[in-house]
């Protein structure tokens, strides 16, 4: 027997001779016949006390001067008298060394799929209802109080709205006409447009048709009339009586009538000449509310912007399926249509910017916005175009981890093909929740109680508390569609979990999506509400801060713009930081059942102990699947350029173009977000695996395939469960291979 053994046997015999007295309190047994089955059975009681203690912190392992591990006994267990009474002869009770170690070494996180569940964080669950019931309410009161049609078709000067059947308001006897086949809006006075008391003081009409040509007289009037059953007077004046009542100049329009076309802005009768059209526009246009501005520039725009949504729809398809059959070839493309993409908005956004700046005709305020905008997107697509262009850069040679990386995803992925198809239920979903918002948005936008003034005329004054409402809206938005999202990240990580964490990888586990989703639904709704609501709180600071900057920019120098800049970017990276160590605490709840709070702290250690593993990969990955979004709006934005800028005149544009950009990306994260999270939840599993487990056969890996893992920034290895430990399980499986490898042990103690 060689040295290593002697020191073995040696601990092992002083273990048989101890242990049994220790732990029973009793006199030490006489030693057992010396037989194969008798002494087996003491090594193995002695090999499981060791470990028992070793658990317990009462024995740690050392090395002696052969260089061979030994255990270390602390002196009360070495035969050294307790002081403590309990410890006497004939006690039995257990030695409050003992009981005190075991109590402050805190029991490992099994990190293994619960089938027995308990609800967690149920306290957001109800706060999430009360919000929404608050949302409800604010749908509800929009519908009976706003008036969408008001904005999307217009209306006169009685409270008549075009191209609709109205009911009639008491006191306006002009009021509750059939305005069915009167779809256009016309200004009896266009040319010499007042605003007084923040009234028009023009008297405005539904007619059938805006006049084409001009008209001098009141004959041209009535003929107009005649031909084209478009009455240009007043409701209660034929029009045989046009050219005969003596009250006809104050009941029909100024003389002599501009031609004009009909334009989507309210649908309103532009004047077509110059002169008419520069006051019409300067204040019409101006004095509108911004706010109905923007709301009349998207709905004047909806065929575009719907268009350029199903462009980004088909776009992000087209993304997915390139990732999930990505090949070396595929990826060079792929970056240099990054590259083409962004240099062509950048360039586009420029040029639009220099052709407003030299060729305005008419200086209005929606096409100062549009300037402004343009002049905001062109900076910011800059800065993004040189940060992207230098990561590119830098990530060149990379090319091959790419396409072995997504190789890695696509095959846990094949283990459940459905998750593909996942986004398309996610982004229907969105879709209907987007659409409900902004058609409350637009009833609360025209919410306003119908006053009756001289005249008989109708005007709406907007209801008090209206604006609180927005916000309460906003937040309303920005919360629950993280909350979809987040249960799209939760039914994927759950369906990879329960793949990943299965033994028999020859018969997956049936429908693990659809299991998935039922674990979320009846336990973990409210870990979700509460890991989407600390989304939405880190971008209410940024949303506040956004306000305050463009309220006081004419008012701060170079010091305070620097300031805002500096927290714009802290809570960008906050958000960042945030959103990642959420969507791990989603896979650590799918796992082990547990709330968000614990999931998170869970995710935090053992990120602490992987992090030079996992950072530089996950880091990679998620650029390569952030490219493939940039892509989907760079193209998206470039319709949109091309599709707006032929309708500038009158129409804010540019809002409906970012919210074009910001529903592409949405849209693009929706589909792409698979293989993101896949990839955060795969690294999760394999640090759990490398965890938890030490690959023999007891604790076999879960694994079936090689990861890819990066130890350093700049490198990269393969890793396999037979060459590839941490350095703390290195040092415990060298021991293990020392005691096994004991030729005299090794047919007594337990195969491992």
């Amino acid at each position: 027997m060689n040295i290593h053994s002697n020191h073995i046997v040696h601990a092992l015999i002083f273990l048989l001779g101890f242990m049994p007295s220790f732990l029973t309190h009793a006199a030490p047994a006489p030693p057992p016949p010396p037989t194969a089955a008798l002494a087996r059975n003491h090594f193995e009681r002695a090999w499981v006390q060791l470990r028992a203690l070793q658990l317990t912190g009462c024995v740690s392992w050392g090395v002696s001067h052969h260089g061979c591990p030994v255990p270390q006994f602390p002196s009360w267990l070495r035969g050294e008298q307790c002081l403590q009474p309990c410890c006497g002869p004939g006690s039995s009770a257990t030695c409050p060394r003992l009981q005190a170690s075991a109590e402050r070494t805190p029991r490992p996180r099994e990190w293994r799929p619960q089938l027995y569940r308990k609800c967690t964080d149920t306290t957001w669950l109800f706060l999430f209802f009360l919000f929404w019931t608050g949302l409800m309410f604010i749908t509800g009161y929009s519908v009976a109080a706003g008036a969408t049609a008001r904005l999307l078709f217009g209306y006169d000067s009685f409270g008549n709205v075009c191209g609709k059947k109205n009911s009639p308001v008491e006191g306006a006897p002009l009021s509750g006409q059939d305005m069915t086949l009167k779809k256009h809006v016309f200004f009896m006075n266009a040319c010499n447009l007042e605003v007084k008391d923040v009234r028009l003081s023009s008297t405005i009409l539904c007619v059938s048709s805006c006049p084409e040509e001009q008209l001098d007289t009141l004959e041209e009037v009535q003929l107009f009339a005649d031909n084209n059953g478009s009455f240009l007077c007043v409701y209660s004046l034929d029009s045989i009586n046009y050219t005969q009542n003596p009250n006809a100049d104050s009941l029909c329009p100024s003389l002599p009538v501009p031609p004009s076309k009909s334009f989507p802005l309210f649908n309103r009768c532009v004047p077509r000449t110059p002169e008419c059209y520069s006051s019409f526009a300067s204040v019409l246009i101006n004095d509108v509310d911004i706010l109905h501005r923007i709301l009349s520039g998207i709905m004047s725009g909806r065929d575009t912007i719907l268009g350029l949504c199903i462009l980004a729809l088909a776009l992000s398809l087209g993304m997915m399926f390139t990732f999930r059959f990505i090949t070396t070839l595929l990826v060079q493309i792929f970056i240099a249509l990054i590259i083409s993409g962004l240099l062509l908005v950048c360039g586009v956004l420029w040029w639009l910017y220099y052709d407003y700046t030299h060729d305005l005709s008419i200086e209005l305020d929606t096409e100062r916005e549009n300037m402004k905008c343009l002049l905001g997107f062109a900076i910011v697509s800059t800065v993004i175009t040189a940060v992207v262009l230098s990561l590119i850069f830098v990530f060149r040679k990379r090319i091959k981890l790419t396409t072995e990386l997504f190789q890695v995803i696509n095959k846990a992925i094949s283990s459940s093909p459905f998750l593909l198809f996942q986004p398309l239920w996610t982004f229907a979903i969105l879709i209907f929740f987007w659409v409900l918002w902004v058609a409350v948005l637009l009833s609360l936008g025209t919410a306003g109680a119908a006053q009756v003034i001289e005249g008989g005329q109708v005007e709406y004054q907007p209801l008090v508390g209206i604006r609180y409402m927005w916000w309460y809206h906003l937040i309303g938005l920005i919360w629950t569609s993280e909350f979809i999202l987040t249960c799209q990240q939760m039914t994927i990580a759950g369906a990879l979990v329960t793949c990943y964490f299965n033994r028999n990888k020859n018969d997956p586990p049936d429908r693990p999506i659809l299991w998935s989703l039922s674990i979320l639904f009846c336990y973990h709704q409210g870990t979700a509400i509460k890991g989407s609501f600390l989304m939405t709180v880190t971008r209410i600071p940024r949303t506040i801060l956004m306000y305050l900057h463009n309220t006081l920019k004419d008012k701060h120098g170079a010091w305070s713009r620097c300031m805002f800049r500096c927290c714009f970017c802290c809570f960008w990276c906050l958000d960042k930081c945030l959103r990642q160590l959420t969507q791990n605490a989603y896979t650590a709840t799918a796992i082990n059942g547990t709330d968000f709070c614990t999931s998170a702290q869970d995710v935090l250690k053992l990120s602490s102990k992987n992090s030079n593993h996992f950072t530089s990969v996950n880091c990679f990955g998620d650029f390569i699947i952030f490219l493939g979004k940039v892509l989907v709006v760079c193209f998206t934005v470039f319709g949109g350029l091309m599709a707006f800028n032929y309708n500038r005149a009158l129409q804010v544009w540019a809002i409906p173009l970012l919210l074009v950009a910001f529903f592409a990306y949405l849209v693009a994260h929706c589909f792409l977000s698979v293989f993101e999270t896949v990839l955060d939840a795969l690294l999760l599993c394999f640090a759990v695996d490398m965890e938890t487990n030490d690959g023999s056969s007891e604790k076999p890996y879960f694994m079936d395939q090689e990861f890819l893992v990066s130890k350093h920034s700049t490198s990269r290895c393969h890793l396999n469960p037979q060459n590839l430990q941490s350095v703390e399980d290195s040092h415990i499986k060298e021991a293990h291979g020392l005691i096994f490898s004991s030729g005299g042990l090794c047919g007594l103690l337990p195969q491992a």
